[in-house]
């Protein structure tokens, strides 16, 4: 079970979460303690702004490692860095690396970054959304039986729908070139993707990112109780 720690959420989705390298490595650890594996965690800088800067992913990363003994993943998204090339240059400029990196398959320069990153010796979650030409740029990429996992995300957040988009993603990625996958979605569609997640032996991920709610539609205080309650709920699909 992946902690995702804190994505685009924003001081104004409330108090419990994380912004600071130093409120990001106390929430880990809680989460770890609960039962988290991995984190993974959206960097900053002082004024709130996701970062791919050297000076704001370093901190964050070893303010986690100083706190957890698992491993520590970032983001790579293009919101924090547009350009594709000077996305290149501030993960080339990286002296603290992360354990894995998520790269996002549809977007630009996903390859070059995805290549940079395996040769600096971080792995890749090669993240396929739903909705995109993710999963058909993926099947073709001579990187993809290099990647760390695939990353299954289900953007539908409808939680009517949000299982079926699920399989629909999974048939788009068929065997994946035979990596793991982790399946997670967002939203009102986290759960009933974590579910699933569980009945198909998948791997998942839960926490701020993807939801600020409970299964039972109270409001999450923190991490720590969305992964307790995502090992619960997973627990419970997979013994069926």
């Amino acid at each position: 079970m992946q902690v995702c720690l804190n994505g685009s959420r924003t001081a104004a989705d409330g108090s419990e979460v994380p912004l600071t390298p130093g409120e990001l490595a106390l929430s880990a650890a809680d989460a770890v303690a609960a039962g988290a594996t991995e984190a993974h965690v959206h960097p900053r800088a002082p004024c709130g702004r996701e970062s791919l800067s050297a000076r704001v992913v370093g901190p964050v990363v070893e303010a986690l490692r100083a706190r957890i003994g698992v491993p520590v993943g970032v983001t790579t998204g293009a919101w924090a860095e547009p350009d594709p090339a000077a996305r290149l240059e501030r993960v080339r400029s990286w002296t603290v690396l992360p354990d894995f990196a998520s790269v996002n398959w549809h977007e630009p320069g996903a390859e070059e970054l995805a290549g940079l990153l395996m040769a600096r010796g971080v792995g890749v979650e090669a993240g396929i959304w739903s909705g995109t030409e993710g999963a058909a740029r993926f099947a073709a990429s001579p990187l993809a039986p290099a990647v760390l996992r695939v990353l299954a995300e289900v953007t539908d957040t409808d939680p009517a729908t949000a299982e079926t988009s699920a399989h629909a993603l999974l048939a788009e990625l068929g065997t994946a070139h035979a990596r793991p996958v982790l399946l997670h979605g967002e939203d009102g569609g986290a759960w009933p993707v974590l579910r699933l997640a569980g009945r198909l032996g998948l791997a998942t991920r839960i926490g701020l990112e993807d939801t600020l709610f409970l299964p039972d539609g109270e409001r999450a205080l923190s991490n720590s109780a969305l992964v307790a309650a995502g090992l619960a709920e997973h627990g419970a699909q997979r013994d069926q």
